[in-house]
């Protein structure tokens, strides 16, 4: 990505895939396969009696051992990226998969009321239907939407199915993997066939939502007027997904509702996405606007992640491949007799002296690739702080990591320096703690005092989807003579990612403390100090008074006669 683009990317709405790169079978299967047919079938039908064929069956053996060497790397390369994204990013995905699954579920109509509904109106108009007509008049399209979508509703009403979406209409869609199959995976359990389709529809797919009252739109239009690529959108798809749950002038969500969706445990663990959700058990509107936003926000970052990690890896490879080609020059050089040990000795000299000229970069990108594959502290999107300074992480590449001030300056930092600094990661920090301090005249009644530590921690309780309960309230200080400091420490239902989100919730309480304090007719105020005068020196005014006021006035030059 060019660092003179202006603006960044976790800003930008994704973009859709054009081409596909990934082989299902490497190519090197295929290369040793054949040279390993071609070496079989050369020595058994060939005499090797001649110089030539001799030479000709040497360059086999080498392309043979070559291609072996090759594969070899590339199994290597790619078990250790497999168990890299694993460990790295498969709870991220299972999470972004399942808020996939929960946004196209709840926009799409009812699964299990529906049709019970319609089926006893009809009954009570007094109709009466023949069995096999009643199931077609009844069938409810269980996709859900269009072709292009990535969630499909399996018949029995009970799993769905996620899959990318298939840009390339001459290419087979892939079947994708149900919601159920997805609850069973874990870091254990999954394989890499698995681990690469999930990463596919992660970095190829989107958020998107389903409605099936659209009539008379194409699948690529339903796509792009369905698909959330924007955190407006979101809000967007928020206030619908809203409408469609909720029952008829209710400004609350409850499990009921959600039980109309999904299974009841699919629905116990959506109500606990939701701010307040557990404790309340129910979702308001601004609760849902916040949890689709930050699941868009998420999914892009992820998929962005992704992505970079994929270059590194893929960078990594082309370094890899440098080195086994030179193996694979060396020993055929030597196989051929080609060189002998005295040039031998005399290229590995050489090596010594490259060693010394190259050293050092040498060991800076093997001390990044450590940094970003073994170490790995950050992700795109992660908030974190270093040298003080709270940036966003905005691209990771295999040798510098971009970064996002909170001016949107971007700063770059080589990741062999980053190796030797503390880094401090909101993201994967747990839920954080926050604090505030209260000053009060050391005159402040004691039951005042008491009442405010009473109100603050009341308010503090009632905002469950907020903070967590029982605060601490303590008397933490005095200033001198005349002031007492108050600490308030509370713990957020967040980390600190959301660092807007957190000030936000500060701000509320710093005012409730506002409100609470004047309507206890507590203020600033200068209070009187007694003064105790002992005794006033004597003054001689002569010698404090300026030396014009004791002298004559000046002569004016007038005479004046006395009669």
């Amino acid at each position: 990505m060019s660092l003179s683009k202006t603006r960044s990317r976790l800003m930008d709405p994704p973009a859709s895939p054009t081409e596909r790169s990934d082989e299902d079978v490497p190519e090197e299967f295929k290369s040793v396969k054949f040279g390993t047919m071609v070496v079989i079938e050369w020595r058994a039908l060939l005499e090797s009696r001649s110089a030539k064929l001799k030479i000709v069956t040497k360059l086999l053996i080498i392309a043979e051992v070559g291609a072996i060497l090759w594969l070899l790397k590339t199994l290597l390369v790619k078990v250790l990226a497999s168990n890299f994204h694993v460990k790295a990013f498969f709870d991220r995905i299972q999470d972004s998969l399942f808020n996939q699954f929960v946004i196209e579920t709840l926009s799409a109509p009812p699964v299990y009321d529906d049709q019970g509904q319609d089926e006893e109106e009809i009954q009570n108009a007094g109709i009466s239907m023949p069995f096999n007509v009643q199931g077609t008049a009844f069938a409810r399209s269980k996709s859900g939407t269009s072709n292009t979508s990535t969630l499909q509703r399996a018949p029995n009403g009970y799993s769905s199915r996620l899959s990318e979406p298939n840009h390339n209409p001459n290419k087979k869609q892939d079947e994708g993997i149900t919601i159920d199959h997805l609850h069973k995976l874990n870091q254990n359990n999954v394989s890499a066939w698995n681990m690469k389709r999930l990463i596919k529809i992660i970095r190829h797919g989107a958020l998107t939502t389903l409605d099936e009252q659209i009539v008379g739109v194409t699948a690529q239009d339903d796509e792009s007027t369905t698909r959330i690529r924007s955190e407006a959108e979101a809000k967007a798809a928020a206030k619908k997904i809203f409408c469609n749950v909720a029952k008829p002038f209710s400004r609350y969500i409850y499990l009921d509702d959600l039980m109309r969706f999904m299974r009841e445990d699919e629905a116990e663990r959506t109500l606990s996405l939701f701010e307040g959700g557990i404790d309340d058990e129910r979702i308001s509107k601004k609760s849902m606007k916040n949890w689709v936003v930050n699941a868009f926000r998420e999914r892009r970052a992820l998929s962005l992640t992704l992505g970079d990690t994929k270059s590194a890896v893929n960078k990594l490879h082309k370094m890899v491949n440098v080195i086994v080609s030179i193996i694979i020059v060396i020993f055929g050089f030597i196989f051929l007799n080609i060189i002998s040990s005295q040039s031998l000795l005399f290229l590995s000299s050489q090596v010594v002296v490259v060693a010394f000229v190259f050293g050092n970069t040498c060991k800076n990108i093997f001390e990044s690739i450590v940094f970003l594959f073994v170490i790995h502290p950050f992700d795109v999107g992660d908030r974190c702080e270093i040298d003080g300074v709270q940036m966003v992480v905005e691209e990771i590449n295999i040798l510098t990591t971009v970064f996002l001030r909170f001016d949107n300056q971007k700063i770059v930092f080589p990741n062999y320096i980053l190796l030797t600094k503390p880094i401090h990661n909101y993201y994967r920090s747990p839920d954080m703690g926050d604090g505030i301090e209260l000053c009060f005249h050391i005159a402040t009644p004691a039951e005042k005092i008491v009442v405010i530590r009473q109100r603050i921690t009341s308010y503090i309780e009632n905002k469950k989807e907020h903070w967590y309960p029982k605060p601490m309230v303590i008397l933490k200080d005095t200033d001198g003579l005349n002031m007492l400091r108050i600490a308030v420490w509370l713990q957020h239902r967040m980390n600190h990612q959301d660092m807007g989100e957190r000030w936000v919730r500060r701000a509320l309480l710093i005012e409730e403390c506002v409100k609470i304090f004047r309507e206890m007719d507590i203020e600033y105020r200068v209070y009187p100090m007694n003064v105790n005068v002992t005794s006033i020196p004597t003054l001689n005014y002569a010698q404090v008074s300026p030396p014009s006021w004791n002298a004559p006035p000046p002569d004016s030059g007038k005479q004046v006669v006395v009669p």
